[in-house]
């Protein structure tokens, strides 16, 4: 267990997911005045801790194992992936979701309402990348 603690690039990636999911119960606490503790645990909003995590994952290994390696490199790609992906698929299923739940707001008698908060705007991606990559910063 000691070895991981010691996994730089883990830990800047998980300290980054973690202040992510807090900011965003913090966002709600100053918006609404109420501490709802499931958004620590949502996926969608502001900022983006798929962004802040993988972007912690690619800046630490980059200090820790040089830009020119294999890793930052596996890092970096996977980076661009997730973020991508926040701010595109995930964001159109994001709006899917809303047209689908306001089409069967009333109509349909066992109609679940679907997840809307699933994806993120490009402005919530490169704010969880910009806190990502402060993070690994800061760790190292």
């Amino acid at each position: 267990m000691e070895h991981i603690l010691d996994n730089g690039p883990l830990m800047s990636a998980v300290i980054a997911w973690f202040l992510a999911q807090f900011a965003k119960v913090v966002i709600v606490l100053i918006k609404t005045r109420e501490v709802d503790f499931a958004k620590f645990f949502s996926s969608g909003g502001m900022p983006s801790s798929h962004s802040s995590t993988v972007t912690a994952l690619a800046t630490a290994t980059g200090f820790q194992e040089g830009v020119a390696s294999t890793s930052f490199a596996l890092a970096v790609i996977f980076a661009v992936i997730v973020m991508y992906d926040a701010s595109g698929v995930r964001l159109a299923v994001s709006r899917q979701a809303k047209i689908l739940n306001d089409f069967f707001h009333g109509r349909a008698k066992d109609y679940k309402q679907l997840n809307e908060l699933v994806g993120h705007t490009p402005y919530q991606v490169v704010v969880g990348a910009v806190l990502g990559a402060a993070v690994a910063a800061w760790y190292y």
